[in-house]
């Protein structure tokens, strides 16, 4: 049975809206939960706990509210109905596969007592009323009703207090303060409502409005015994609303296509309707009497949180301020917490110009939408939030009116992006809320420079990279950013601080890359962020030796290897390694004064960085030849260097 306020519980709900002290609004959630089956929910106010039956893990499981487990209660063998005192003292759980019902202490989440009800009596449901425990007991299709009062120093269990009611699965029972109220669920549906306040249930009234008397899936009580509200399956769908009294049809709560199949109760008479649903809306909430919902929940197929709500499986806190929903997903079963359900949902809103200048006067304005109107004289806390106030500063409030709408004016001391955010913290009726927007404001160009740019340089030269930064406001730090190209090489912070007198800053790059040199100035209230980048090139090291030459002389002031023509140059080309780098060779040949294009080829490098070639074929005597190595980017395999041309090797063939 899950849990009924208490008069007095409603009577400080009410005061506290009413002095209206209402907390912002803390988001919904959905935590996973460990349990392998559902059984029953209820919640203990006092310590902000929630206690959820597995009967198939024979254990109860403790969270907070924000669903994050705190305590588990093993050793229940098939643990199902769980119900709480008006006290939150104790949470009581019928445990058939013990033919027991356990007395769990809320202050330490423990079982505290284990109350027998007596061979192969089976107790399936129970509820708290007029003082005693009350329990449904027996085994399909015979069951009964039981009680027994805690306070007893040893509790006589009563038993066979009703006939028997001979239905297949057990009464759900609902209890408010001396009433307990007995509903068939099923084909055919029935409640019967009873006065316990003597410790024998006398009956007050029995049966079923037409609406509602088939295929009921669950009813909920309300807090002050005056209203039941039934979870009906039948179309068209909805629930329907029933006089205690006289067990009539007071109304009824629509909701889309799905059979409703858990209904809730709040304190104030906010009632909560789920479906099982898969692709429609899950949870309805409807203000009494109303014939439309004013707040749905939906929950998509497979999303995190559960695509369906479990029968029986809504709750709320008992002052109100949050519905509680097991829902179950095929990842698991999720505890959804529905924060502010009893109030109607607000949106807030706030339009500023989308540019302003620091120093001078803006307007903006913004409105509370909601589909309840707003107190005379609601207000909404405006905030501004800026460079110089990074944690926001308060503008005072302002006033909404019968509208919905309100304005303000501020001075922006500071330049940036400038966020105006209107705070509402809720009234009785309506949920906190809050909207913003930013403004660009104005401010001073900043003066940024960074040399080196284009610059090209020799493998390993290292060179200091230098940013000036002009005048500004307050702020002189700056940041140095070096990015060597090559994705293995990540652009990384390698100076922050403030510049010198000079307005200057600097840091020594090793340039065995080309490297992409980043100035950052953050900016500050007055002068603008300026970003600066400078660019400078590295070439590689490339040398190439010949060998197998039966000499080496000199034609004009040009050192040539000699080669007989029957033997093969080889040539050995030693260059900075890179990944997959390859290096072009270039052969030319000397003819009538002038050197000729004679072939080129790509050979790639070892991982050592050397590439041996042996020069081939046929060699025709009398001309004089020249090779070299190269790096060339992009076609070399790569891109991390510069283009890098070796030095010529000269040859020549004799006979």
């Amino acid at each position: 049975m899950r849990t009924v306020a208490t008069a007095l519980a409603v009577l400080f709900s009410s005061t506290a809206l009413a002095a209206g002290t209402v907390s912002p609004a803390a988001a919904d959630s959905s935590t996973a939960l460990s349990i392998s089956s559902y059984g029953d929910i209820a919640v203990d106010g006092v310590h902000k706990r929630v206690y959820i039956s597995d009967p198939a893990g024979n254990k109860v499981v403790v969270t907070d509210y924000a669903g994050k487990l705190v305590a588990t209660v093993p050793d229940l063998s098939g643990v199902r109905d769980l119900a709480i005192t008006p006290d939150s003292r104790t949470v009581y759980a019928a445990v058939p596969g013990e033919d027991a019902v356990v007395a769990i202490e809320t202050s330490t989440s423990t079982a505290a007592a284990r109350y027998s009800t007596g061979e192969n009596t089976d107790p399936q449901t129970l509820a708290v009323a007029g003082g005693r425990v009350w329990f449904m007991y027996g085994q399909q299709p015979s069951h009964h009703l039981g009680s027994f009062d805690p306070a007893q120093s040893t509790p006589e269990m009563v038993l066979d207090q009703l006939p028997d009611l001979g239905f297949y699965d057990a009464p759900e029972l609902e209890s408010a303060g001396s009433t307990l109220v007995i509903g068939i669920h099923g084909t055919w549906s029935g409640l019967a409502v009873y006065d316990v306040s003597s410790g024998t249930p006398v009956l007050r009234k029995q049966g079923m409005p037409a609406e509602a008397a088939n295929y009921m899936n669950d009813f909920a009580l309300s807090a002050d015994a005056k209203q039941i509200v039934a979870a009906s399956g039948e179309s068209p769908y909805a629930a329907t609303a029933i006089n205690t009294d006289d067990l009539s049809r007071t109304g009824g709560y629509p909701v889309e296509a799905g059979n409703p199949n858990s209904a809730a109760i709040a304190p104030d008479g906010t009632i909560a309707l789920s479906t099982f649903s898969w692709y429609d809306k899950d949870i309805f909430i409807f203000k009494p009497g109303a014939k439309t919902p004013y707040r749905t929940y939906t929950y998509d197929l497979n999303t995190s949180g559960g695509d369906t709500i479990a029968g029986q499986g809504l709750t709320w806190a008992p002052d109100g301020s949050k519905l509680f929903a097991i829902a179950s997903g095929n990842s698991g079963t999720y505890l959804r917490v529905l924060d502010n359900a009893t109030r109607y949902p607000v949106k807030a809103s706030v339009s500023a110009p989308a540019k302003a200048t620091r120093g001078k006067k803006l307007s903006a304005t913004g409105k509370l939408t909601s589909d309840k109107s707003f107190p005379a004289g609601s207000t909404v806390t405006i905030t501004r939030t800026d460079i110089d106030s990074p944690k926001g500063k308060s503008l005072g409030t302002k006033t909404v009116s019968s509208s919905g709408t309100f304005s303000f004016t501020d001075v922006p001391p500071a330049g940036g992006n400038v966020t105006y955010t209107a705070q509402y913290g809720g009234d009785a009726t309506h949920a906190p809320a809050s909207g913003k927007d930013t403004v660009a404001v104005s401010r001073t160009a900043t003066s940024l420079t960074l040399n080196h740019n284009g610059s090209l340089y020799s493998y390993g030269t290292d060179v200091s990279f230098t940013a000036h930064l002009g005048s500004t406001y307050k702020n002189r730090t700056v940041e140095l950013w070096v990015n060597p190209f090559g994705s293995d090489k990540p652009n990384k912070l390698v100076k922050t601080g403030k510049v010198n007198s000079k307005g200057n800053l600097s840091t020594t790059v090793d340039m065995t890359r080309d490297t992409t040199v980043t100035a950052v100035f953050a900016g500050d209230a007055r002068s603008a962020s300026k970003t600066v980048k400078a660019t400078a090139y590295a070439k590689v090291k490339v040398s190439t030796s010949v060998s197998k030459q039966y000499k080496t002389a000199k034609i004009g002031s040009t050192s040539y290897a000699y080669f007989h023509k029957k033997t093969n140059p080889v040539f050995t080309t030693t260059m900075t390694y890179y990944k997959n780098r390859s290096h072009r060779l270039n052969l030319e040949i000397y003819y009538q004064g002038k050197w000729y294009d004679a072939g080129s080829q790509y050979f790639k490098l070892g991982t050592n960085g050397k590439s041996v070639v042996t020069l081939t074929g046929t060699h025709d005597t009398g001309y004089r030849m020249r090779m070299r190595a190269s790096y060339i980017n992009g076609s070399s395999g790569d891109n991390v260097n510069s283009t890098t041309y070796g030095a010529w090797k000269y040859f020549y063939f004799t006979k």
